[in-house]
């Protein structure tokens, strides 16, 4: 049972302390996992989360815990008075009242809160190493200048910035957005009623984004009503990962003459979704260009609902949009509708390597006037009640080559650049002396740490109480925060597919219960023992198979994006795991000890698998290794 001590008096701790002591382990256990009794209280607080751990650990597995074993570096680094600080304030539904402490002390994922800023800026600024800011009716009614953000929140690892109503009802006003947040860990950008009524003037986002994991960019009401002022967006989130998207939403509404042009937008990123909501709408001659756009990615996902419904004499072109991708889907939507002399041309449309999807649905409807061509347009497309009319002209429209197909099949250079060299291979290959490519294993979240179970118990954990989330973790509507929180809840909630059981763990207890549940009680975990040799060649130094190389199961747990450490962990049947010494191919030096799973049975994997685009077969057809990467384990019956 829980129990909470009714003052946090050193005395009351202490009794505290030994009562949870009783409850647990007995004195034996004491002495051997944290020394002798009098070294105990020097050495480690008995009462903390980690003791805590450490006593669960040694009541539930057969073999004891070290003191330096790689999950008590995971669990909370909360003090014992902390601890039962925090548990009573979440017990009494009052965490995001101290939510700041509570994420500093508890090393949480948290974004900062921001406050409008109340600085003023009448002449032009130069804005270098700035982050984590809110700019509040910035610019407001500026005339003429020039504002720059150059490397601006680059190479941090939380962006949070709000540009709401910035530059609004100025005229020939520019703002310049270099090296803005390249190379951020996870981004949350805002802006909001941007350029709203402008005249004149311009916004270039150059370099914006590069390298990002997890970007989330919202331009809301961005250019409405302006006149003239346009947009450049160049190498806009190049290289991205898994992003929850870009939207652009009543961008450019009601405006007049406003030229965008996004180059380079979203290029060589991986799973990357764009929408545009009512963009360009009722607008007056309009003039996008999107050129190289989603160009040489993999899985792009872009939604264009309503683009220029109602625009008059507008001039769109799609030139090489989502050329040599791989997979991806858009989305046209009401594109055009209603439009007046509307100009669409589409060139080297969706020329993707790999099949992706294509969806026109009331794609000029009701317009008048229009030219529609497609030239060179990709497969695999469906234009549902698409304007039929004079003016639409399709030009050399593809639906795949036999020897297109063919060298998909075959596992080209082409297909698998999206797959990292090493990330999959046989099993074959782990034998001692191999040289082999090794992918980047390093770990790419932010570091958290479990919560006590004492304090994780008592917060919601469902995409049905997001609500009770946003409030507790501060997340806005719509913000980054929010998906995040989203996204992690309904995997977890995701039912198994044939053959799994899985759980999601918040606490080290927890995923001590789940492991232990599916394998007993006797039981190690493992992981790779560090980073080295990532995105390098390596040799396999002395291999050891993991139940005498016998096919066994094993529960592997892979991190979650999450406010705190959060693991899907799920049983894994006919699998065999190995333990390498990792060398440097050259100096045959030891510098790491990998761990690998190779998954015996893959009939019920997807065909578009990274491992069969890789390794160039297909669903039950192979065995798929893999290696265990920074932060992820893997639990399996103990040897002894």
């Amino acid at each position: 049972m829980d129990f909470y001590p009714p003052l946090l008096s050193p005395s009351l701790i202490l009794q505290y302390s030994f009562f949870l002591f009783k409850e647990n382990c007995n004195f034996r256990t004491m002495q051997v996992v944290l020394g002798g009794i009098g070294d105990s209280l020097v050495s480690e607080n008995p009462f903390t989360p980690k003791a805590s751990v450490i006593r669960y650990w040694n009541k539930e597995i057969r073999r004891e815990i070290t003191k330096t074993h790689f999950l008590l570096s995971k669990v909370s680094p909360l003090t014992a008075v902390d601890s039962a600080s925090f548990s009573k304030l979440a017990a009494q539904n009052d965490l995001a009242s101290h939510l700041p402490s509570f994420c500093s002390s508890a090393k949480l994922f948290c974004f900062p809160d921001l406050s409008p800023s109340l600085e003023k800026h009448p002449k032009d600024e130069r804005f270098a190493v700035y982050s984590n800011m809110n700019f509040s009716n910035y610019g407001t009614d500026r005339l003429a200048g020039v504002d720059s953000f150059k490397n601006y929140s680059e190479d941090s690892n939380i962006v949070v910035d709000s540009f709401h109503r910035y530059s609004r009802d100025s005229t020939g006003h520019k703002e310049q957005f270099a090296n803005y947040a390249s190379e951020g860990n996870v981004v949350d950008q805002n802006f909001h009623s941007y350029a709203a009524s402008a005249t004149g003037g311009s916004g270039n986002f150059n370099n914006y984004n590069r390298e990002v994991n997890n970007p989330n960019l919202r331009f809301s009401s961005y250019g409405d009503d302006s006149n003239g002022h346009g947009q450049t967006f160049t190498q806009y989130t190049e290289n991205a990962n898994a992003g929850n998207g870009q939207s652009f939403s009543s961008y450019g509404k009601n405006g007049d003459g406003v030229p965008n042009d996004f180059s380079s937008y979203g290029k060589g990123a991986n799973v990357i979704g764009s929408g545009f909501s009512g963009y360009g709408e009722a607008a007056n001659g309009a003039n996008d260009s999107f050129t190289s756009y989603g160009f040489d990615s993999n899985a792009p996902q872009n939604t264009f609902k309503s683009y220029g419904d109602g625009g008059n004499a507008a001039v769109n072109t799609f030139s090489s949009y989502r050329d040599q991708s791989n997979v991806g889907d858009d989305s046209f939507q009401s594109y055009a509708k209603n439009s007046n002399g509307e100009k669409v041309d589409f060139s080297n449309y969706g020329q993707s390597f790999n099949e992706g999807t294509d969806k026109f649905t009331g794609y000029g409807q009701g317009a008048v006037g229009q030219s529609i061509g497609f030239k060179i347009y990709g497969r695999n497309s469906t234009f549902k009640d698409y304007a039929k009319k004079e003016g639409i002209v399709f030009g050399r429209y593809n639906n795949g080559s036999s020897s297109e197909t063919a060298q998909v099949k075959g596992g080209s250079s082409a297909v698998n650049k999206w797959v990292e060299p090493g990330k999959f291979f046989r099993e074959k290959l782990l034998k001692q002396g191999t040289v082999m490519p090794m992918p980047d294993i390093k770990d790419k979240m932010p570091v958290r740490s479990f919560l006590p179970r004492t304090i994780v118990s008592k917060l919601p954990f469902s995409s049905s109480k997001i609500g009770e989330l946003k409030r507790i973790f501060h997340a806005g509507d719509n913000s980054t925060l929010e998906t995040v929180m989203l996204d992690a809840l309904k995997e977890c909630e995701r039912a198994p597919s044939p053959g799994e059981t899985k759980r999601c763990v918040g606490s080290a207890e927890d995923m001590i219960d789940f492991a232990t549940s599916v394998l007993g009680r006797n039981v190690e975990v493992r992981t790779t023992e560090n980073v080295k040799g990532s995105k390098q060649n390596i040799k396999i130094g002395s291999v050891k198979g993991i139940n005498g190389g016998k096919v066994t199961k094993s529960v592997s747990c892979h991190q979650s994006l999450y406010p705190y450490l959060l693991y899907y962990c799920h049983s894994v049947p006919e699998v065999r795991v190995y333990e390498a010494d990792i060398l440097d191919p050259k100096s045959l030096e030891k510098i790491n000890h990998g761990v690998a799973i190779c998954h015996l049975d893959t009939s019920s994997w997807s065909s578009n698998h990274g491992a069969f685009l890789a390794l160039g077969s297909g669903p039950g057809r192979i065995e798929v290794c893999h290696w265990i990467f920074e932060n992820d384990m893997t639990w399996t019956i103990s040897d002894s």
